[in-house]
């Protein structure tokens, strides 16, 4: 979906996983469909400070406003303290030998990553995302 220009609001959303992976990368597939993670410092949106929105590469969905980036040094991967109202479900993670809390789209329900509660103020939260689940759409 990362290249379409799709409405969210009149796109029918995949509902199998064949239909899933004829509209996402293999790489998409695995993070968003299967909960996979990239590797730590290697996303395309590890750095970018340009102002706009970042989008699910799923289905289009706002998630995250470039204002709400921080520096993701000590992560790994792009970092929000906070996201779209809205936008994002939590869920409980018990995957890999602990515990943690998933953020999922609330729209398509694609695994974006997880929030932790190491983040700066005002809110405390660390969204640790992929950038392969995020596509970047510039502040005109």
């Amino acid at each position: 979906m990362s290249d379409s220009d799709h409405d969210t609001e009149t796109y029918d959303l995949p509902e199998t996983d064949e239909e899933w992976r004829e509209v996402l990368t293999d790489e998409e597939y695995r993070v968003l469909r299967e909960q996979g993670t990239e590797a730590k410092f290697t996303g395309e949106f590890i750095g970018k400070d340009d102002e706009g929105t970042y989008v699910c590469a799923a289905c289009d969905t706002e998630l995250f406003e470039s204002g709400t980036k921080f520096d993701e040094e000590g992560s790994g991967w792009p970092s929000f303290y906070d996201a779209a109202e809205g936008s994002v479900e939590l869920r409980k993670d018990t995957s890999h030998g602990m515990v943690r809390t998933e953020v999922v789209c609330a729209n398509c329900g694609g695994h974006l990553g997880h929030v932790f509660d190491d983040g700066p103020d005002p809110t405390g939260k660390r969204f640790c995302i992929n950038s392969v689940a995020l596509d970047f759409e510039e502040e005109d």
